[in-house]
C-alpha cells in the first residue's frame, strides 16, 4: 500500500483535522410526505446499529423536522453537519452520528 494514501473520512496525518468526506454513502431516510414525529422515529430507526461516524440523509416536508432532528440529534450525543432545501419545499438534513 501506499505510505502516503489516506482513505476519506480520516484525519490528515499529523494536522488532527479530518477530512470532509466520511468513509461510506450516507444512509438515506425518505420521510418525504410524513408527519411529526414519524420522522424522527425513521431517523432513529435508521440510526439504531450504525457506527459513529456514519452519516443519515434526512428527507423530510414537514415543517417541524428542522426543530425536531436537531432537538433529537442533540440529546443523543450526534451533530446536524448540514441542512439544505430540497425543490419540493422539503428538507435534506445530514446527522453525524456520535457515540
Amino acid at each position: 500500500m501506499n505510505p502516503d494514501y489516506r482513505a476519506p473520512g480520516r484525519t490528515e496525518p499529523g494536522s488532527g483535522v479530518p477530512n470532509e468526506e466520511p468513509d461510506t454513502e450516507p444512509v438515506l431516510v425518505d420521510a418525504r410526505g410524513l408527519r411529526c414525529p414519524l420522522p424522527v422515529i425513521r431517523l432513529a430507526n435508521a440510526s439504531r446499529d450504525q457506527q459513529t461516524g456514519t452519516r443519515v440523509v434526512v428527507w423530510s416536508t414537514d415543517p417541524a423536522a428542522r426543530v425536531d432532528i436537531p432537538a433529537w440529534a442533540r440529546m443523543r450525543g450526534h451533530a446536524v453537519v448540514s441542512t439544505e432545501e430540497l425543490p419540493d419545499d422539503g428538507l435534506a438534513i445530514t446527522v453525524e452520528l456520535g457515540a
